[in-house]
This record gives structure tokens, sequence and C-alpha cells, in this order.
């Protein structure tokens, strides 16, 4: 597994997305939290979805992803949240130093 993580789920407002980045980050559970709109197509209960949300792209220790997902899951208003996990492979090491720092319990 990989030193570090990208950690990626969505929500429907950009209010919601602005208090799970902040709890994240502030929990030291993520280093940085960026939140992007996008709009996104899914089946849910059987009916074709399209609708507007917000994606957060949280940087953070491999160390940290479990307590990571175990927050969002639990402060997340979706009763099944998208919650992807996939390894950074490289990147600048100053960078990925500092997401060390931010997330050390």
């Amino acid at each position: 597994m990989a030193d570090h993580v990208l950690v990626v789920t969505t929500t429907d407002s950009e209010e919601s997305a602005a208090a799970l980045a902040r709890g994240v980050v502030e929990a030291a559970l993520g280093a940085c939290v960026q939140v992007v709109p996008i709009r996104s197509f899914y089946v849910w209960e059987g009916a074709a979805q399209d609708d507007p949300e917000w994606q957060l792209q949280i940087k953070t220790a491999a160390a940290r992803v479990p307590a990571l997902v175990e927050h969002l899951r639990a402060e997340h208003g979706y009763e099944v949240p998208e919650i992807i996990a996939t390894p950074i492979i490289g990147g600048n090491p100053d960078y990925l130093s500092w997401v060390d720092e931010q997330t050390r319990t």
C-alpha cells in the first residue's frame, strides 16, 4: 500500500461539503480537502438520477484512512455515501511530507 491516499466523497450541497471538509481537517484526518462542483448521473432506488453534487478530494496519510472512512460515514448526510480511496504513488516529496505532518496524531 502507498504511504499517501486520495479519498473522494460527494455530497448534495456546498454547505455540507464545507462542513465535512472542515471536520476532516480539524480532526487531522486529511491535510487538505478540495471541494469541486460536479454533475452526477447514477441509478438510485431504480430510477436514473441527474444531480448537482460537490466532490471532496481529501489528501491523507494511508494510516489515517480507516479513521477518515469512519468519520465520513458518521458525519455524512447520504444513506450510502461514496467513499473511495486511491493510492498516491508519487508526487512532490515536500508536499507529501506536509501531508504526513498535518495528519500525524
